[in-house]
């Protein structure tokens, strides 16, 4: 089971290996894609391909993402950004949001927060019942067996860094006139209850990981190294799910 505990957030890269790094993996998951979305190789759709990120506030969620897509054509992605439930969505079930961005085959879809809000910011926040965040476990197990299960690859990850880092980050944000927008009442709050938050994740953690959408830890203390290791979990994961729908990844440098 993946732990928070087990993260080596010694891990590191410099900046100019971690471009070089960088450029090669963003190639590799622009020839995935294209096979994906039936462009390359036998022109048959490859499976959905849903990328979910969680992690500390100042992790570097915004930075990984834009690496993640900067390779590829806007068409052939979506990204979703999910803050607080309005009105209109409180009045369904929880997961009733999330549908509409979900893709379907050939297609890619980039969420920045999750359903995962639910047993963490809504619960430590007191936005949901005790009874609401503990069974909202089982249901989305139970959500993400199902996507799955229809052929969707599902990659989670949690971008992980101390509190040390942390604070670091959002004092950086504060001396920014280009970064301050960044930073809200909410973050310095979440960091003063971050114990509370590591007791969430933890269940969080140990109640959802599953075989087929593991909890893929990212130690993101330094950047350089953490968007290197969330394209290489993304290209792992759309590799084995071309395999496991009967497509074998294209290899386009053996074509050159």
């Amino acid at each position: 089971m993946a732990a928070l505990k087990d993260v080596d957030l010694r891990s590191k890269l410099s900046r100019s290996e971690g471009e070089k790094r960088l450029q090669v993996a963003q190639r590799r998951l622009l020839a995935l894609r294209l096979q994906a979305g039936g462009l390359l190789g036998d022109g048959r759709l490859g499976p959905p391909l849903c990328v979910m990120f969680e992690g500390w506030d100042a992790s570097g969620k915004g930075g990984a993402i834009r690496r993640l897509t900067a390779g590829l054509d806007p068409r052939h992605v979506r990204v979703a950004e999910f803050a607080a439930p309005t009105d209109r969505e409180r009045r369904h079930h929880f997961l009733w949001r999330f549908w509409p961005v979900l893709p379907g085959w050939g297609g890619m879809a980039v969420l920045d927060r999750s359903w995962y809000g639910r047993v963490l910011v809504e619960r430590v926040e007191g936005f949901a019942t005790e009874p609401e965040w503990r069974r909202a476990y089982e249901e989305i197990v139970s959500f993400e067996h199902g996507l799955c299960n229809e052929g969707m690859v599902l990659v989670k990850l949690w971008l992980h860094v101390s509190e040390d880092e942390q604070l670091r980050r959002f004092r950086g944000r504060e001396q920014s006139p280009l970064k301050r927008w960044k930073l809200t009442a909410d973050d310095w709050r979440n960091l003063s209850r971050r114990a509370e938050y590591e007791r969430a994740v933890g269940d969080m953690l140990k109640h959802t990981d599953h075989k087929q959408a593991p909890w893929r830890l990212i130690a993101a203390e330094n950047k350089p190294y953490a968007r290197v290791a969330v394209l290489s979990e993304v290209i792992e994961a759309i590799e084995q799910g071309l395999r496991d729908a009967g497509q074998e990844p294209v290899d386009v440098d053996a074509e050159l």
